[in-house]
């Protein structure tokens, strides 16, 4: 038995005289060996500061060299990158439907199927002018009501009796 030193970790190891003379690098572990493939570099992540590494193709193809340890950071980030005035449908705080439906005392479900789960709901222009916001024009739907709402002609027309039936909650 050889007492030779891991190319990778400089860590001295046992291995047969055999094996030394087989192989032209030496490794203490299979973590050793496949570390000393990488070729990458390791980074900081963007968000969360957590060490994490790329790989050389991965750092050629990012435009802005922010690198992410996961997708929840990556998401986290670009979500705050796209509030307010910084979202791509930013018309001088215009678009902001969902905080005056929310400041309101109109109840937060959807007017047709009463979903409540302010995950999923959108809000909807009686009218179809998003210019405007009045509160009288404004209600709850969920996105698939909503989609509905603007694609289906016997939704419309549903849509249409509940509003003038109970007006507006």
């Amino acid at each position: 038995m050889d007492h030779i030193q891991c190319n990778f970790c400089k860590k001295l190891f046992y291995r047969k005289r055999s094996q030394v003379l087989l192989a032209k690098k030496h490794y203490c572990s299979v973590t050793c060996q496949n570390d000393d493939k990488k070729k990458g570099q390791i980074f900081s992540c963007h968000l969360c500061h957590r060490k994490v590494y790329k790989k050389n193709k991965d750092i050629n193809k990012s435009k802005g060299k922010n690198f992410f340890c996961s997708i929840q950071c990556s998401n986290s980030w670009l979500g705050s990158r796209r509030r307010g005035r910084y979202h791509p449908n930013w018309i001088d705080g215009s678009f902001s439907y969902k905080n005056i439906l929310s400041r309101t005392s109109v109840s937060g479900k959807c007017r047709l199927c009463q979903e409540t789960d302010r995950r999923v709901l959108a809000v909807h222009h009686l009218d179809r002018d998003r210019t405007n916001n009045s509160v009288s024009n404004l209600i709850w739907l969920c996105h698939n009501c909503h989609f509905l709402a603007h694609h289906d002609a016997g939704e419309v027309d549903k849509l249409t009796n509940l509003v003038n039936r109970n007006g507006h909650q």
